[in-house]
């Protein structure tokens, strides 16, 4: 017996790692990648017992008097019979074999895959796991978007065969059109805002209110909420939005400055007190801070929080 002869023998055991051939008197296991150039579950989905098959011998380990054999090999890899017409940009349709956080194997044809990286399977910008999208087994149509007959390498995309949503985004998100968006995420500047699969928004925490002061988002909104937005920017180019959620009313600061005049007299709340001053609740949802200094009642005792009293604009 040598490397690369071709032996006729009969299926002996069948084990989930592979297959024992007798070649009569001899002994060889088919490890149950070199008995198709496809993926399987188990030997038994290729072979049965007794039956008589075609092997040719790889390998020989002398100390634990093993011959190695292939099935495969009798046959060319599916990569050389892949169509010569299939190119970067068609579509293909296959099923969904392996599945991972980064994306899923899909075998368009027995021994022939291409991955579907996550990023390839929504145009939204969201960080989400493959198992989001897909499922082993799932029958799928998809892009071709890399292809190396040299390398036997195939990279494929989904999101490709729906519109872009970005490709007419002035049309559907012009400046200073309305619009209702999902709060998808939190940072400390702002809110990621959701207007559709693929388009977010970003709204500066300063233009969330006009009267209050918000340290933080999570303070004015939760995570899975509607919020109501105007389109203040757009930059196609980098795929971004500037939302803001205040310009959906007039700001009312015009309206504030006519009747918190200088010099006139409020009834308000302390909400917060600290070495500096007072943060006081107004009339109307606004805010006004009293310094320190003028704190001090008239009976010579310092106002604290939750009183109400009179306070003066100055």
């Amino acid at each position: 017996m040598e490397k690369g002869q071709v032996l006729e023998g009969t299926v002996k055991n069948i084990t989930s790692y592979g297959v024992f051939i007798d070649l009569g008197g001899v002994d060889g296991l088919i490890h149950i990648t070199d008995l198709s150039w496809g993926r399987i579950n188990h030997p038994e989905e290729i072979v049965q017992l007794d039956q008589k098959i075609n092997v040719v011998i790889l390998d020989f380990d002398n100390e634990k008097k093993r011959i190695a054999l292939g099935l495969k090999q009798l046959s060319s890899h599916p990569w050389d019979a892949l169509d010569a017409n299939v190119k970067v940009g068609d579509k293909v349709k296959g099923k969904v074999v392996v599945i991972a956080d980064y994306g899923a194997f899909v075998e368009i044809a027995a021994g022939v895959e291409g991955l579907i990286h996550v990023s390839e399977m929504s145009w939204s910008q969201h960080l989400r796991s493959a198992q989001d999208f897909l499922k082993v087994g799932d029958e799928i149509e998809a892009v071709v978007l890399t292809l190396d007959r040299d390398e036997r390498k195939m990279s494929l995309g989904v999101k490709q065969l729906i519109p872009d949503p970005w490709a007419d985004i002035d049309k559907k998100y012009p400046i200073n059109s309305k619009h209702t968006g999902v709060v998808r995420n939190f940072t400390n500047f702002g809110i990621f805002v959701e207007l559709e699969e693929g388009v977010d928004g970003l709204i500066h925490i300063s233009d969330l209110s006009w009267s209050k002061k918000v340290k933080h988002p999570s303070e004015f909104t939760k995570i899975g909420d509607n919020i109501e937005v105007i389109v203040l920017e757009l930059d196609t180019e980098n795929r971004r939005l500037s939302l803001g959620h205040k310009q959906i009313e007039e700001n009312p600061w015009d309206v504030f400055e006519s009747i918190f005049t200088e010099g006139s007299i409020h009834e308000g709340t302390i909400t917060a007190l600290n070495d500096k001053g007072a943060v006081v609740n107004l009339p109307y949802g606004v805010e006004g801070f009293a310094p320190a200094k003028h704190l001090e009642k008239e009976n010579g005792s310092v106002a604290v929080v939750e009183e109400t009293l009179n306070f003066k604009v100055i």
